[in-house]
């Protein structure tokens, strides 16, 4: 009967203990890109490309996308952005890429038609990257994205950005983009 006595306040004092360590480091306040993406120098055709954080709720993972207009004359988006999957060593990866939420999840919000959106100089316009972890056969390993290579249309240059926690397609090697917009 002694020793359970004493045991709890022994135990309330190693947990006090624990707790009284240094606090864990703050959160960043916004979203940040790949070094490559967040460079002050602003790119050629005067836009700049970042990516958000990966959310990975309910096994379906989102990633935003940001194009903003760093240079000193409008730029209109019109469409889709045009998004390939790198590996570690920047080499591409075989992913079919799909307009509209529709080849990874049921349509929502994000499914508008494209129109197009001009931003003056230090607008913003968004996109969305959708996938899941989904492995359908355990014999075909997973693919393991590190990198995105985002233009911001067809026959446009294209921007690296590298996604905090990677793209983890599981073994379908489907993605799907919705189009340029501008989202309050």
């Amino acid at each position: 009967m002694m020793i359970r006595r004493l045991g709890l306040p022994f135990a309330g004092t190693a947990l006090l203990a624990a707790c009284s360590g240094p606090a864990p480091a703050p959160l960043p306040a916004t979203p940040t890109g790949s070094p490559a993406s967040t460079a002050a120098a602003c790119p050629e055709p005067g836009i700049r490309i970042t990516a958000g954080e990966v959310d990975t709720a309910m096994g379906l993972r989102a990633l935003g996308i940001l194009l903003t207009n760093c240079g000193t004359r409008d730029y209109t988006a019109h469409g889709y952005p045009v998004v390939r999957v790198l590996d570690a060593d920047r080499k591409p990866l075989e992913v079919t890429v799909g307009n509209g939420s529709m080849p990874v999840s049921a349509p929502d919000s994000y499914d508008v038609h494209p129109v197009p959106v001009t931003l003056r100089p230090g607008d913003q316009a968004t996109a969305r990257v959708l996938w899941r972890n989904t492995v359908t056969d355990s014999a075909v390993p997973a693919t393991e994205g590190r990198y995105l290579e985002v233009a911001p249309a067809a026959g446009h240059p294209a921007q690296l950005v590298e996604p905090r926690g990677g793209i983890d397609l599981g073994n379908t090697g489907r993605l799907a983009v919705n189009p340029w917009a501008v989202r309050s």
